[in-house]
């Protein structure tokens, strides 16, 4: 198969096979870890196939609920055939409670509960280090449609409350998490790459330990062990 992108924790490569008429590839989950745009780097065994179990999981949550994501199948312990879609250029992040960035930028302590969910926009630069969007910038620059911007804050909600329930269901509570959304053929917007402890904030809601990659980013102990522990919390056997 023909490699036609790498990133920091995924590889895609051309598969020239359809679904359904939409064309797709296959994304690999590697076993890197980075952090701080890459600054950092690790890795640990096994953490491609446990954000695989887990994204599939949460997918196939989300997916009963009526959201629509971009996996076909899941091949091997480490790949899966997914949509190939057109990516919409920006991050999406509900934050439910302060941390990280959102902290440091306000001077809050972390861990602040938000009257409502907070929907931010970053826009994917890895060389202008994902910089945040104001909901002017994104239309006077026209990266988003103002339809665009509107379907992915109702997306995004719509997975926060299902996420919420579900960890709170594990003792887990969601603090944020980082989503990306691509379209398909007709205009129809799909939710895309992964939803792991790598893109999410999940803090253990009674002794607050955390189970997520700032445990990586901040050396606050084996982020392997977090991983697989977070990972065994919502049902998954490594």
């Amino acid at each position: 198969m023909k490699l036609i992108y790498e990133g920091k924790a995924k590889k895609i490569f051309e598969d020239g096979q359809d679904f359904q008429g939409q064309p797709t590839v296959i994304m690999e989950f590697k076993d890197s870890l980075t952090a701080f745009n890459a600054q950092k780097k690790g890795n640990f065994a096994q953490k491609g196939e446990i954000n695989l179990q887990f994204s599939q999981k949460i997918f196939q949550l989300l997916s009963e609920k009526g959201i629509s994501h971009h996996v076909v199948e899941v091949i091997d312990p480490t790949h899966v055939r997914v949509l190939k879609l057109q990516m919409l250029p920006v991050e999406v992040v509900v934050r439910n409670k302060t941390a990280g960035s959102l902290a440091k930028r306000l001077g809050y302590e972390e861990g602040v509960q938000l009257k409502k969910p907070l929907v931010e926009f970053y826009l994917k630069n890895d060389e202008l280090q994902d910089p945040l969007l104001t909901e002017g910038q994104i239309e006077t620059l026209e990266i988003l449609t103002s339809s665009e911007m509107k379907q992915a804050q109702e997306v995004a909600l719509r997975i926060n409350q299902v996420l919420k329930d579900f960890f709170a269901s594990v003792g887990v509570d969601l603090i944020d998490f980082k989503i990306e959304l691509g379209k398909g053929p007709q205009g129809k917007l799909y939710l895309a790459d992964e939803i792991t402890p790598d893109s999410c904030r999940l803090w253990d809601q009674k002794t607050q330990e955390k189970l997520d990659k700032d445990v990586f980013r901040r050396d606050l102990g084996d982020v392997s062990e977090a991983y697989k522990k977070i990972a065994r919390k919502i049902g998954i056997q490594i």
